[in-house]
């Protein structure tokens, strides 16, 4: 496959995957499709070759991790606020509530331990399928995996402790 082939064919099957996973990442639905098309635009006019669609699956998961880290630290992101933070806007959201605060408390863990637990249960990756993406260890990649449901469990419960919810969710991590 030449590079236009290969951006469209990546496009067509993996566009969804990488535009929730820069929502996951991002917290915006405008950043993460301008993170999508920054991903699509690398592959288009990098001369890579892939072994296979899980190493082009993975490679675009990396890519578009490290693109939302760059948003992160970029000087625009630390100095605009969420539109959710404006009072008296109304957002429509895809969500349901319990997704979103579940969302929202994912983001708010230290990105190290956001970045592994989105790919384990949001994306369907195995520890050492994470491992490879992030270029880390397996036993660090568990590691995180581990602290971050616990820290994620113990601010789920900590801040909804009476709310059926939020119970159920933590029952399932």
């Amino acid at each position: 496959m030449n590079n236009d082939t290969t951006a469209l064919y990546a496009f067509k099957k993996y566009g969804n995957t990488v535009l929730r996973a820069a929502f996951a990442f991002s917290g915006s639905y405008a950043e993460a499709e301008d993170i999508v098309q920054d991903v699509f635009l690398s592959l288009h006019t990098d001369q890579r070759t892939f072994n296979d669609d899980e190493h082009l699956k993975a490679w675009l998961l990396r890519v578009t991790i490290n693109k939302c880290k760059n948003l992160r630290r970029s000087f625009r992101f630390s100095r605009t606020c969420s539109i959710d933070d404006l009072e008296g806007s109304e957002v429509i959201c895809e969500m349901d509530t319990a997704s979103r605060e579940l969302r929202q408390q994912i983001a708010a863990l230290p990105k190290k331990y956001a970045e592994v637990i989105f790919l384990h249960y949001y994306e369907g990756y195995s520890i050492k399928e994470i491992a490879a993406i992030t270029e880390k260890n397996e036993n660090t990649v568990g590691s995180l995996l581990r602290r971050g449901r616990e820290k994620l469990k113990a601010e789920l419960s900590k801040e909804e402790e009476g709310d059926l919810c939020q119970v159920k969710i933590i029952k399932t991590l």
